[in-house]
């Protein structure tokens, strides 16, 4: 299974994975599933750390790296698809990695049910 991670799953699998239920804790451990975190995560990081939103104290794309994540870039294909989707959701990077998670056709992990409003596969 192709799992992409929301930004705050990434953030809990990092530092606080006891927020994480069971079933995800499970898919993120299984070798069978390939997990991926969108350059989309590192832009939403990176520019709360610099608006002072958020501690960021390590490299996301290193961190990506050495948590055996997979990085997945986005592309103008996956931007496309923002046109024509319903405003359910507000926020651009949330958007955008519904629009990812659309384009390839990877479960979405999220504790955000509104994900489910535009289709995609929601764990």
């Amino acid at each position: 299974m192709k799992i992409l991670l929301d930004t705050h799953i990434f953030l809990w699998a990092l530092a606080e994975p006891e927020k994480l239920d069971a079933k995800a804790r499970a898919m993120l451990e299984t070798r069978a599933n390939t997990i991926y975190v969108s350059a989309i995560t590192v832009a939403e990081l990176t520019i709360k750390a610099s608006l002072g939103k958020l501690p960021l104290p390590f490299n996301p794309v290193d961190m990506i790296e050495r948590s055996g994540f997979e990085m997945l870039d986005f592309s103008g294909n996956d931007a496309l698809l923002l046109q024509n989707m319903p405003f359910h959701h507000r926020d651009p990077f949330d958007r955008m990695l519904v629009a990812q998670a659309l384009a390839h056709d990877f479960y979405l992990m999220s504790r955000d049910e509104k994900f489910s409003d535009y289709g995609c596969k929601l764990i």
